[in-house]
């Protein structure tokens, strides 16, 4: 007989909590992967300096008056929240006219996610298909409120509809790149998603981000499933 999913996720917590603190336990691990955090960061910004001028030329070009870093609020390990950068891929009052699109909504649970959405500029087409619009959290990664690789950070809004169970993938670090990114991003429901970042709670290791970071290179070069 199957075992209820009420049990199963009790039972999954319990396992997470454990191997967390397990993980907690090796120093090594935490001091290595803040490290590789802070020398990937700081070389990943001095490489693309330049794509970082083009890019905001570009978006200054297309609406002079808007700013070319977006910022927003987004909440981290334990739930504390903080400031995220982009590249601004919408229009200046997007966040005012999202009200009118949640109708439109084509992922499941807590998020918003929305194909041919009304409110995105040309140029940030462009830079959401390549993912350059996420490269100014390396600014994030160096003020360590986000690391490479971890969960993806929501925002306050989605973490109000989380259930006990959905916020466990805020145990850690959030990321720019995890196995969400990787495992097919737009096309991956929000119960899906939960799955995979608890997965990557259990089982983080520096193989396994490094692993993510390679996989993370491919798919953006592919520039698929994302929008």
């Amino acid at each position: 007989m199957a075992m209820p999913r009420s049990q199963i996720e009790a039972r999954f917590v319990e396992d997470i909590l454990y191997k967390n603190q397990l993980v907690n336990e090796k120093r090594g691990y935490l001091v290595t992967k803040r490290a590789i955090d802070i020398i990937g960061a700081f070389i990943g910004l001095v490489l693309l300096s330049p794509l970082f001028l083009v890019v905001a030329l570009l978006i200054k070009l297309e609406d002079p008056k808007g700013k070319v870093i977006f910022k927003q609020v987004r909440v981290g390990k334990n739930g504390k929240k903080f400031n995220i950068y982009k590249f601004r891929s919408m229009i200046s009052n997007a966040e005012e006219l999202l009200g009118d699109l949640l109708d439109c909504n084509e992922t499941t649970g807590a998020m918003f996610k929305m194909k041919d959405d009304p409110r995105i500029t040309r140029i940030g087409h462009f830079i959401r298909k390549t993912s350059i619009d996420e490269l100014p959290q390396l600014v994030n990664v160096l003020k360590g409120n986000m690391s490479l690789v971890g969960p993806r950070p929501p925002l306050p809004r989605e973490v109000v509809e989380y259930s006990e169970y959905d916020k466990q993938r805020l145990l850690v670090i959030p990321g720019c790149t995890g196995l969400w990114q990787i495992s097919g991003r737009s096309d991956v429901g929000f119960e899906e998603m939960v799955e995979l970042d608890l997965k990557y709670i259990q089982n983080r290791s520096l193989l396994v981000d490094i692993k993510i970071i390679l996989k993370t290179f491919i798919e953006v070069f592919r520039a698929k499933d994302a929008f």
